[in-house]
């Protein structure tokens, strides 16, 4: 009895100590004039746990460890000591006076100095020793990785749970925690832990990660969302020169260009693992630029980093992203090879950057271990599977879990799991969920019906006047190996109905062989792109638009058929084959079609009826896509696409009129040029063996709508020029705001400088122009059109405005010499 009365005590006094034995501060640092000093350094004393405030002043910092002292320095300013009386002192305001003398050459006054600066002679040591450490020491390697991908809705008060919104799910308040990184409460929303086995090979490049298992709460089975913040959350190397995050590149700390756009500072040197390393802090220099502010250790012989933390600056031009925050560690293996064992990142998303104002934590937390080395495996090893699921990585039990996860699960993580999906069994949570999931796709969700687009569901042009459309899509789930869907369209001007359908089954997974066929009848804009698929329901902006200048009256009634098969042997590389069958007419008296049908030019036609065969081969190296269904989606990523298209026209075949052939080339490639933003580079080239009409040409696209169409050319009108021969050279670059961060007055706006050049030439042979009756003069621009435009992005967060210019065939009638369009779109 007296044991388990000594034991008892014991407990409770290891209990307390283990509640007791955190810290955790925020709060303000302030000067004499009680302005806020950015980029100040604050450390529990005697350890190596800091942050760096933001440029507000504004800090947090948190330890499991008990601390009594908090130290607080920054350039030009007196090293000041504030004594801790409580474990929690939250909104504390910290003033500094400003430094009488100087300390040697390791403090600095304003803009640390490139000239002796032992900060800058140790990172100068990083860049020498970066590929002669770590994974870059071996051939091969082999590890094995765990990650948690958090979703949680955070700055929650008590007006906040007591909203309307969350009336019958008052207990998911029960789950809420508080953030290490800047002590706000926060409620998890989102759960996912995977496993990996991770091979690397560092003389072939490769890389292969192997999912092992993988388990999700809270949207359970949503493979968008999943992948959508993994797409946000990409790798990194930090000794890379950029980092990309949000699809921006980030000027990393540890650059060889960092010494233009950071201030270093040399601030501590102690042991950590009985390894000796120097602390170095790191800030912008200059505003609005994609720098981050925080700290690093780095080993004094291997120069390697033992630890880095870094958030990127409130003023950084980027939205919807009020934090980021990234810290990682690493293990010293073999007295000297540093090796990666855990990475976290944080983002905190948000409609604006003021400090109270709520939003949704993103949080990615990966531990490596049980590294492996120089084990050579063959090249068809890293071979990407093209859409191979095993259904056991997502079935694992809870065992499994307990027995595989890196680290154990709190209670509170485990309580976590238990509240998310029971939320997914209440009625307003689902919703909820519905609504977003709408937004986000576009379709209203009818048991195994998908109805929508809805964003397709009212149109304008001159034939049909106004036009009213409904459709939908069977849905069974992310992973359908079938889908039809369809629609039907009425146009109240000239009161007719049009209708379109089709089918695809997947026949083999694997390789994803799809057999796919349908049928449309409608009314087109059959000149507003160059390259050409065979989607049976695409249907163009330009071929119904509510607002537009101009003529829009060139429209075609198109009744297009076709069946295809289509494979994708080699991950991102598909070919496809099929055939097609259309008739083409004009839809308005004022367009015409016609052509001659004889020598003597005495017969004529109007309509065109055409069977065609075609093969497709599209390569996308680097495409990331999500699910395994029939169709997929793209995550919104840059990668290069190559597209040729071979098809040939058969006169005769099904009553069909020309024999023809004609070979199409589509190639783009972004580029992401560090700092400086990114580029597009877009090439197009055809030509088209034998004698077409106008129905059959390749027409220049032209756009008269009031809106940025990629690939079109914003000052010619449809049909303005047109070719059987064509070459096509787009140049576009968005600066990111890099130009206009350096203008005081508009720092603050966070706008965007896009620019652009374009151009075509293309030709028209002499027996294309013979059989033209159309009453359209054949132009072609053989002299070589071109137009150049600039723009600002990211007003309000929300709009892009171009301005264009027409570069020459100034004189031509009707000439649009100058133009201005728009775009909405959300971009970070």
């Amino acid at each position: 009895m007296k044991k388990n009365i000594l034991f008892l005590v014991v407990f409770l006094l290891v209990s307390a100590t283990a509640i007791l034995a955190q810290t955790k501060v925020s709060g303000t640092v302030l000067d004499k004039m009680n302005q806020p000093i950015p980029f100040a350094n604050v450390v529990f004393k005697n350890s190596s746990t800091g942050i760096v405030a933001n440029e507000d002043g504004a800090f947090y910092l948190e330890s499991p460890q008990a601390y009594t002292v908090l130290v607080i320095s920054s350039v030009g300013y007196s090293e000041k000591e504030i004594t801790l009386q409580k474990a929690i002192n939250y909104n504390m305001k910290i003033q500094l006076s400003e430094a009488e003398t100087l300390n040697e050459v390791v403090i600095f006054t304003g803009k640390t100095s490139k000239k002796n600066n032992p900060a800058l002679d140790i990172l100068r040591k990083i860049w020498e020793k970066k590929r002669k450490n770590g994974l870059y020491l071996y051939n091969q390697y082999e590890m094995e990785k765990y990650e948690k991908i958090e979703f949680d809705m955070n700055s929650i008060d008590s007006a906040f749970m007591k909203s309307k919104l969350f009336k019958g799910m008052e207990f998911i308040f029960n789950q809420m925690d508080t953030s290490k990184v800047t002590g706000k409460t926060y409620l998890p929303i989102f759960v996912n832990e995977a496993l990996y086995d991770v091979y690397g090979d560092m003389k072939m490049k490769k890389l292969k990660e192997k999912l092992k298992a993988s388990k999700t709460s809270g949207f359970n089975g949503n493979q968008q969302i999943l992948n959508f913040v993994k797409d946000l959350y990409s790798n990194y190397d930090i000794y890379n020169n950029y980092l990309t995050f949000f699809d921006k590149s980030f000027t990393s700390p540890l650059s060889k260009t960092g010494i233009d756009v950071y201030n270093y500072i040399l601030r501590d040197s102690a042991y950590i693992d009985d390894k000796w390393c120097y602390n170095i802090v790191f800030y912008p220099r200059r505003k609005n630029e994609l720098t981050f502010k925080g700290d690093f250790w780095v080993n004094d012989t291997t120069f390697a980093i033992k630890k880095i933390n870094m958030a990127v600056t409130k003023s950084a031009n980027i939205n919807w992203v009020k934090d980021i925050y990234l810290e990682q560690e690493f293990d010293v293996v073999s007295d000297s090879v540093f090796l990666l064992t855990k990475d976290y990142l944080m983002s905190d998303f948000a409609l604006n950057k003021k400090e109270k104002s709520k939003g949704v934590y993103g949080k990615r937390t990966t531990y490596f271990r049980d590294h492996k080395f120089n084990i050579e495996k063959p090249v068809a090893f890293y071979k990407d599977e093209v859409n191979y699921m095993d259904a056991d990585v997502y079935n694992k039990s809870n065992e499994y879990w307990e027995k595989n996860r890196f680290e154990n699960l709190s209670k509170d993580e485990l309580g976590v799991y238990k509240m998310l999906d029971t939320l997914q069994t209440v009625k307003k949570f689902k919703q909820i969920y519905s609504s977003v999931q709408v937004l986000a796709s576009g379709f209203v969700q009818f048991g195994n019906f998908d109805y929508g687009p809805i964003f397709s569901t009212f149109g304008y042009n001159e034939v049909e006047g106004a036009r009213l459309r409904v459709g939908g899509r069977t849905y069974f789930g992310t992973n359908d190996t079938w889908r039809v869907q369809g629609y039907t369209a009425y146009g109240f001007k000239d009161d007719k109905f049009k209708y379109g359908f089709s089918g695809k089954w997947m026949v083999d997974k694997k390789n994803r062989v799809i057999l796919s066929g349908g049928n449309r009848r409608d009314i087109e804009q059959i000149g507003a792109s160059l390259t050409t698929t065979y989607d049976i329901l695409g249907r163009s902006g330009a071929s119904s638009s509510v607002f537009a200048s101009g003529n829009n009256g060139k429209l075609t009634n198109i009744n297009l058929s076709n069946v295809a098969i289509e494979i994708e042997p080699v991950k991102n590389l598909t070919f496809q084959t099929g055939f097609s069958y259309r008739t083409l007419e004009s839809a308005s008296p004022t367009f015409s079609l016609d052509y001659f049908t004889d020598v003597a030019n005495g017969i004529i036609k109007s309509d065109v009826k055409q069977s065609e065969a075609s093969l497709q081969i599209e390569y996308t190296p680097k495409r990331k896509t999500i699910g395994f269904a029939v169709e997929r989606e793209n995550v919104d990523s840059p990668y290069s696409r190559f597209f040729i298209n071979y098809s040939h026209g058969f006169k005769g075949l099904l009553d069909s009129d020309f024999q023809y052939d004609k070979l199409q080339l589509y190639y783009k490639q972004p580029i992401i040029i560090g700092p400086l933003g990114r580029s597009n580079i877009i090439m197009e080239v055809g030509k088209t063996f034998g004698a077409v009409p106008l129905g059959l040409m390749s027409v220049i696209p032209g756009n008269q709508t009031f809106f940025s169409l990629e690939n079109t050319f914003s000052n010619l009108n449809y049909y303005e020029f047109i070719s059987d021969e064509y070459a096509t050279l787009q140049w576009n670059h968005n600066f990111g705001g890099r130009l206009f961060s350096r203008i005081p007055f508009m720092r603050k706006l966070n706008w965007r400088e896009i620019i652009a050049v374009k151009g075509v030439y293309g030709t028209i042979s002499d027996e294309n122009r013979a059989i033209n009756a159309s009453g359209l003069l054949y132009s072609a621009p053989d002299k070589g059109y071109w137009e150049y435009s600039a723009g600002i992005g990211n007003i309000f967060k929300l709009f892009r405005i171009d301005f264009s210019w027409r570069g020459n065939y100034l004189n031509t009638p009707d000439t649009n010499r100058f133009s201005v369009k728009g775009s909405f779109g959300f971009n970070f």
